[in-house]
């Protein structure tokens, strides 16, 4: 039998009112790597989700990490090893350093050696990926490969088809089979500023303010709120300075009414198609973004810690702060790490309200 000190920040007795407890009763994942276990009976800790039969609440103690559990004497279950990192922790890593391959290599490499790099299975290193990011391998070398096309094509030196072997395409036929999907239109339309692309918008009302909702060929790509429509319009061609710009018929009014509708029961969800243009360090975390659900708030760091890059808060922010679909890419449910409201692109008072019709606490 373990004896231990009884201090208020070391350990405590658990009781049916811990809420750490009823975390290892529903055996949370969410919560390892916040605070271990240990049983007096066994002489062991745990994490939060071990598997292991639960014991009498009076036999627990809690403590803040292992280091403090082996003090008082505790050593690590042989069952859920908690001395070791988090399962999710391990697959951000994993996740990461492929990316890091991705983004590093000229031609994208294939799923198989991804894989063999994990030292897993390419069907459950595909499934991890995209757990992870939202986005397949595939998919993530599109929009890390459409990055690089856009930054090739940006320099009015540099010929279109030296930009689609830069980017590390290595034919014409692989890059305009994915022109869609990499840039949205063609490379000498991007070139121009989106000449000649067609998007559609209109401006309502809601109880935020006014609302832009504009929608290209392949689904949404703007969602802006702000005071006065005017300079909504202006936001809008500013980002897309030589698109052919269609102010909505009837038909497109639906749409928006649709979309308002959203704002305002937003447990309604939005099951339109989105146009998600960025880089892909961007989309990873838009697509995170997409995965908290209505009536919660994550920080920054938390976001960064589920991409699987926990130091690049700044960068997340920066994301939230480039993100053009208010709303369907939720950036108002990322709060400081103290919890309190942080900047917001269309104003902390909609946050505010935001957060509000969600129920968040």
């Amino acid at each position: 039998m373990v004896k231990t000190d009884h201090t208020l920040d070391m350990d405590m007795t658990v009781t049916d009112r811990d809420p750490r407890w009823a975390a290892v009763m529903r055996r949370d994942r969410e919560a390892d790597g916040s605070f271990v276990y240990a049983v007096r009976t066994t002489g062991v800790y745990c994490r939060p989700s071990c598997p292991s039969r639960l014991a009498k609440p009076q036999n627990v103690e809690l403590f803040a990490d292992g280091a403090t559990a082996r003090q008082a004497g505790y050593r690590p279950c042989m069952r859920c090893r908690p001395e070791q990192e988090a399962l999710p922790a391990q697959h951000a890593a994993l996740v990461a350093e492929a990316c890091r391959v991705i983004e590093a290599a000229e031609v994208a490499p294939s799923l198989e050696a991804l894989a063999e790099q994990a030292g897993l299975s390419p069907s459950h290193f595909h499934r991890i990926f995209k757990l992870v990011t939202g986005l397949t391998p595939k998919a993530y070398s599109h929009a890390h490969r459409a990055q690089r096309v856009r930054q090739e094509l940006d320099d009015p030196q540099t010929s279109v088809t030296s930009a689609i072997y830069g980017a590390g395409f290595n034919s014409n036929g692989r890059f305009y089979e994915a022109v869609g999907e990499v840039l949205g239109m063609t490379p000498t339309a991007y070139r121009n500023g989106g000449a000649n692309a067609e998007i559609r918008f209109a401006v309502g009302e809601c109880s935020l303010g006014s609302i832009l909702v504009a929608r290209s060929e392949r689904g949404i790509c703007a969602i802006l709120l702000g005071d006065d429509p005017d300079i909504l319009i202006r936001d809008l061609q500013d980002r897309f300075p030589k698109a052919h710009l269609i102010g909505g018929d009837p038909a497109f009014e639906m749409l928006v009414a649709k979309v308002v509708g959203f704002v305002e029961a937003p447990g309604l969800g939005l099951d339109l198609p989105l146009d998600v243009r960025g880089t892909a360090f961007q989309q990873r975390v838009w697509q995170a973004l997409r995965q908290v659900p209505a009536g919660t708030t994550v920080s920054y760091a938390d976001i960064a810690q589920r991409i699987g890059m926990p130091k690049a808060v700044r960068a997340v922010a920066q994301a939230c702060g480039a993100n053009a679909l208010a709303v369907a890419i939720p950036c108002h449910r990322v709060v400081r790490h103290d919890g309190a409201l942080s900047g917001y692109r269309w104003g902390v008072e909609r946050k505010q309200a935001l957060l509000r019709k969600e129920g968040a606490r």
